[in-house]
């Protein structure tokens, strides 16, 4: 297990591109309504990994940095985005992203900000951003409960996972937030989200997780065979529904 955040998923490249889950389009339309998001805007993409939201921007016409430390990611990222004219690979991350002061509209994060540094991030954010500009954060929530599968696959992670607790411990609504935002105001916004998956699906995308132990380690054998009993415990067809929560947390830095 790679304790160091911005090489753990050098060796997960492959599987965070094809089963890593898409965010809802919706999420572009509440920042136009509520943040000004327009084609003209500039977006700073910070954790882009291989670029599943920034090409959500890029979609609806914006142009976008995607800043990421990694570099089988970033590599992944600008390939996979290299027919958007809009997009800009950087090399950075998000304490030093290496973009010009008050250059960007507004600075993102999908999946990434637990890996940040907070405070360093907000001085970084505030010096990239733009008078009046937003930071906003994004994550695909996995649920836990609701189904008899989501509550199995819980258990699972949490017996079989690496260090499957303390990265779900990073998942902090509370004060990493706050120490971003300061005394600003943060707006929140809540989708719903799901992937319908074969098994082939489902191993994927559990192994795109940074906390899937590896061929080789203890666990990866066992895992493998639990995975496999619940998946036709609960298939129907062949598909089993994986759901999220898309969480929006989004405001000005002041």
């Amino acid at each position: 297990m790679n304790s160091d955040p911005t090489r753990r998923f050098s060796n997960r490249v492959e599987d965070y591109i094809k089963y890593r889950p898409d965010y809802p389009r919706a999420v572009v339309g509440l920042l136009e309504d509520e943040c000004g998001l327009t084609r003209e805007s500039v977006v700073a993409d910070v954790g882009s990994g291989t670029g599943i939201l920034s090409e959500l921007f890029l979609s609806a016409g914006v142009r976008v940095y995607g800043v990421e430390p990694n570099r089988e990611m970033r590599e992944a990222g600008a390939s996979l985005l290299s027919a958007y004219e809009g997009f800009v690979s950087v090399d950075g991350r998000a304490e030093e992203t290496t973009l010009a002061d008050a250059s960007v509209d507004f600075v993102t994060a999908g999946q990434a900000f637990h890996w940040f540094d907070p405070a360093h991030a907000r001085r970084e954010f505030g010096r990239v951003l733009k008078g009046g500009g937003w930071a906003v954060l994004v994550w695909n929530d996995r649920r836990t409960e609701g189904t008899p599968l989501l509550a199995e696959y819980e258990r699972l992670l949490l017996e079989y996972g690496t260090d499957y607790k303390e990265v779900r411990g990073k998942w902090a609504e509370g004060e990493s937030i706050k120490a971003l935002f300061g005394a600003s105001e943060v707006r929140t916004k809540t989708f719903d989200n799901e992937q319908v998956l074969d098994f082939d699906g489902l191993k994927g995308r559990l192994m795109s997780a940074s906390y899937a132990p590896v061929p080789g380690h203890p666990n990866h054998g066992p895992l493998m065979r639990a995975l496999a009993a619940l998946f036709e415990r609960h298939q129907r067809d062949g598909r089993v529904v994986i759901e999220y929560d898309t969480k929006v947390f989004y405001g000005r830095l002041t």
